[in-house]
């Protein structure tokens, strides 16, 4: 199996003892351009890794602030294509 960044950023963190930040946002909520700011505030805050949350129209096994956040990022217009994009930025 091959490592990935993930893996050694918690490979890492444990080496050194500590644990890691992992702030979620879902993605196109606010727009593209709010969740890119996001983001980048989050590295700068400190976050290890950053967990980006791909709406889907049935997020019955999340909780309910993250259903409304999926249904706004849906309706508002976010698609999987379109956070690609915006990831690759």
């Amino acid at each position: 199996m091959t490592e990935n960044r993930i893996d050694r950023t918690l490979q890492a963190l444990k080496q050194q003892g500590k644990k890691a930040l992992i702030p979620f946002v879902t993605a196109g909520h606010g727009g593209y351009d709010r969740t890119e700011q996001l983001v980048l505030q989050m590295e700068k805050a400190g976050a290890d890794i950053i967990e980006l949350g791909v709406p889907f129209s049935d997020p019955t096994a999340e909780g309910p602030v993250i259903q409304a956040a999926n249904l706004r990022a849906l309706s508002a217009g976010t698609t999987t294509d379109k956070i690609f994009s915006m990831i690759a930025k």
